[in-house]
Parts: C-alpha cells; sequence; structure tokens
C-alpha cells in the first residue's frame, strides 16, 4: 500500500509541477535597483533586473521641461515630501519611456528603485503595493505603453491603488505611466452624447467623467509633443556621435537624417537613434 501511494503521488507531482512558477529570486534592494513583477497562477513574484542600459538624462534632448518636472517631482519623493504619481503621455517615440529609464539610472544612488508591471497585470497591483508598503525603500511603480480597452477593467485596480482605496497607497510608492492617450481609455463620438448645456456650462456625460477620471488621479501631467527638425537634427548628431566617432556627423549626414525622417513620416528621439544605428552601423561596414 505504501509503494501504491507512493507512485501515486509521484503521479500527481508530475502532472502538477510543469505549473508552478520557477524558485523565486529573492529582490535585493540593496543591491538590485529594478524589478518585474511578474504574475503566476499563484499570485505574483517580484524578480531582479539589471537596468536595460546607461542611457542618462543628459542625453535626452527636446523634453527639458518634462525632464526637469520629473526630476523635482521624484527628488521630492526620495527626500519624503509630498509629490504626485506621474502621466507621461503624447506622440509615440517622444522619449517617454527613455525619460524613465534615465531616471532610475541618474537617480539610483539616491534610493530611487523601480518596479515596472505589465498592463495584462494590473489586477494584482494592490497585492504589490501592499508588499512593497513595509520595505526600506522609495519605489516608483511603473507601467509603460498604459491604455485599456472599451471592455477592460484592469482599470479599476489603477484607480483604487491611485486614489480610491481606504488606506490610499504608501508614502514610499508612487505610480509613473506612459501612454499615447491622455485619458487611457479609447474616446468615441458616442461618448458625447451625454454631454450637456447647463446654462453657459458643458456638464459631461458618465462615460466621459469616467475616463477623465483615471488620468485625473494623476497630479502631475507631462505631455511629449513631435520634433520640430532643428530639434531632430539635435538629436541626431547627439546620438551619432555617441554610438560612433565624432567625423561621423557631416553634412552627408545631415541630408540623410532629413530624408530619413521624411520617409519614416515623423520626427521624434525614436526616428533619430533609429537613424543614428543605421548610418553608424553602414558606415563602420563601409557601405
Amino acid at each position: 500500500m505504501d509503494d501504491e501511494l507512493a507512485r501515486r503521488l509521484l503521479g500527481v507531482l508530475e502532472r502538477v509541477e510543469p505549473w508552478l512558477p520557477p524558485a523565486p529570486v529573492k529582490v535585493d534592494w540593496q543591491q538590485d535597483v529594478a524589478a518585474l513583477w511578474q504574475r503566476h497562477p499563484l499570485g505574483g513574484r517580484l524578480t531582479p533586473v539589471p537596468p536595460r542600459d546607461a542611457l542618462q538624462l543628459a542625453d535626452l534632448l527636446g523634453v527639458e521641461r518634462q525632464k526637469q518636472a520629473l526630476v523635482d517631482n521624484t527628488r521630492a519623493f526620495l527626500r519624503g515630501y509630498p509629490a504626485n504619481h506621474a502621466l507621461l503621455w503624447g506622440a509615440r517615440g517622444g522619449g517617454k519611456s527613455s525619460l524613465v529609464r534615465a531616471l532610475l539610472n541618474d537617480l539610483a544612488a539616491e534610493g530611487l528603485r523601480l518596479v515596472q508591471v505589465d498592463r495584462h497585470d494590473l489586477s494584482a497591483l494592490p497585492v504589490l503595493v501592499e508588499q512593497l508598503r513595509h520595505e526600506p525603500h522609495h519605489f516608483v511603480v511603473y507601467c509603460d505603453d498604459l491604455s485599456f480597452e472599451g471592455q477592460d477593467d484592469a482599470y479599476k485596480a489603477l484607480k483604487s491603488v491611485l486614489d480610491g482605496a481606504l488606506t490610499g497607497p504608501p508614502a514610499n510608492v508612487l505610480l509613473y505611466a506612459t501612454s499615447n492617450r491622455r485619458h487611457l481609455l479609447p474616446e468615441s463620438m458616442a461618448d458625447n452624447q451625454g454631454s450637456h448645456l447647463v446654462g453657459q456650462e458643458l456638464h459631461h456625460g458618465d462615460a466621459v467623467e469616467e475616463k477623465i477620471a483615471l488620468s485625473d488621479r494623476f497630479g502631475l501631467w507631462l505631455s511629449f509633443r513631435p520634433f520640430d527638425q532643428a530639434t531632430y537634427l539635435q538629436a541626431c548628431e547627439h546620438w551619432v556621435n555617441w554610438l560612433g566617432q565624432g567625423d561621423d556627423w557631416d553634412e552627408s549626414a545631415r541630408r540623410e537624417a532629413i530624408r530619413y525622417a521624411t520617409l519614416r513620416g515623423g520626427r521624434s528621439g525614436r526616428v533619430a537613434w533609429q537613424f543614428a544605428c543605421q548610418l553608424v552601423g553602414q558606415r563602420r561596414l563601409g557601405t
């Protein structure tokens, strides 16, 4: 009987084991400055990750106002002063995600720690925030490319953590998010049908109010616009020099940069970086 029971238990373990998450790697916040929050069937866990690159705030051009505002807000947070959750929204490729990465690289030595959460894992956000509440560090919980579709209820967990829960977010946690949408939710013509005039004042309908209410919970809004040509060329020169040699940026490269942006249909920091990669790579190959 004992042998039969052992055999059956072994069979159960063989079936269950593939569903179990890997053994967790404990995050050492003295050494680790960034982590991913990963969902699994039994909840979620933090996995330490090294910074993606050595990008610095000084490398980001054309976003001086946004840089200064986010640095000031984050430094106030790190020093225990009041600070706001931040929403970085606007044109794609404008430097929103790069600004958060550079912020970590520049301010990790001052105590900043970053936890990235995928949009699809936001339902577990209250669990993560509660876990960070008791850590002796200051955390920015970061969601990149945040947006929700019409029937997506995950935004309710975000609203609750931002402002709506009874306890509120802990003093050592801020939420930063990037999005191409100002209000994070899709906006349709039908939403405006509930709007009406009261005297000379426009009152939005419930659908519009619901969508505005989410982004309103971010106290710091930073908008990102497409680059003008002068800023774009300045960014191209910076990245070409960063990736290559001092003589890679010349009049020929300038003309190629303008042509590259025209073919891509826009100017941005991302387009400048992609152009620099192409130019320097081809010149190293000698083509």
